[in-house]
C-alpha cells in the first residue's frame, strides 16, 4: 500500500498544480499530516485515512460550480487504476462525500472513525494562523469584503446558502471558523484545535482595535 500512498501523493500534486493558495498541495499535505498524529490515536485503518486525506479535496465544489460528484469520480477512478480493493475505494470515497462542513447534519449514518479523523484534520487546518491567512487569501480570490461593520454574520445559512454566500472575511469566522472546536470528533483533534480557537479570538479583538483605530 506504501507505493499507492506515494502514487497518490504524486497524483494530487500534479491535479492541483496552480490551485488557489488554500486548497493547494501544501493544504493536502498539512491534513495529510495531521490526519497521521490523530490517527495514531485511534483504532482505525489507517490505509483509509492517508488515502481519504490526499484525496479529500482533488476537485472541490467550490471551484467546480458546486458539483459534489466530481471528487468521488477521479478518486475512484484513481484508486481502480491502482488496484485498490473496493472496499477499501468504498470507505475512502465515505470520507470524501461527507468531510464537508456544509454537508454537516446530512449524514444518514453514523461516521467512520477514518472520517471523523480525516474531518477533524480538515478542520483543524482552517483555524489558527495557518487557518486565518487561508480565509484571507479566499477573500481576495473572491474579492470578498475583509470586514463591513453593517453586515452582520448569518448563522443560520441553508446549505446552499452557505454555497452562495459573498459574506464579509470576517463573518466567516463567526459563520465557520469559530464553530469548528465544539465540532471535533476525537479527543485529539479536541486538543489540537484549542490553540488554534484561541488565537483566533486574539486575531479578531487585535482586527477590531486596528479597524476602529482604537
Amino acid at each position: 500500500m506504501r507505493s499507492t500512498i506515494n502514487n497518490t501523493v504524486e497524483f494530487v500534486k500534479e491535479k492541483l498544480e496552480g490551485a488557489e493558495a488554500g486548497h493547494d498541495w501544501f493544504h493536502i499535505e498539512r491534513v495529510w499530516k495531521l490526519a497521521g498524529k490523530i490517527a495514531e490515536t485511534e483504532d482505525c485503518d489507517k490505509d483509509v485515512v492517508e488515502l481519504s486525506a490526499l484525496l479529500h479535496d482533488i476537485a472541490d465544489p467550490k471551484f467546480h460550480n458546486g458539483d459534489e460528484t466530481i471528487a468521488p469520480k477521479i478518486s475512484r477512478a484513481f484508486l481502480e487504476k491502482q488496484n485498490v480493493p473496493h472496499e477499501t475505494i468504498d470507505k475512502v470515497l465515505f470520507v470524501i462525500e461527507n468531510i464537508s462542513f456544509k454537508n454537516r447534519g446530512q449524514l444518514q449514518e453514523k461516521p467512520s472513525i477514518e472520517l471523523q479523523i480525516v474531518q477533524d484534520a480538515d478542520r483543524i487546518d482552517a483555524i489558527g494562523a495557518i487557518g486565518i491567512a487561508r480565509t484571507f487569501n479566499f477573500g481576495g480570490f473572491k474579492n470578498n469584503l475583509m470586514y463591513d461593520p453593517a453586515m452582520e454574520p448569518n448563522l443560520n445559512m441553508s446549505k446552499e446558502e452557505y454555497k452562495k454566500s459573498k459574506g464579509t472575511t470576517i463573518n466567516h469566522f463567526y459563520e465557520k471558523l469559530l464553530l469548528l472546536k465544539d465540532l471535533m470528533n476525537t479527543d485529539k483533534g479536541r486538543e489540537l484545535a484549542e490553540e488554534r480557537h484561541n488565537y483566533m479570538l486574539n486575531f479578531l479583538d487585535q482586527f477590531y482595535k486596528e479597524w476602529n483605530v482604537d
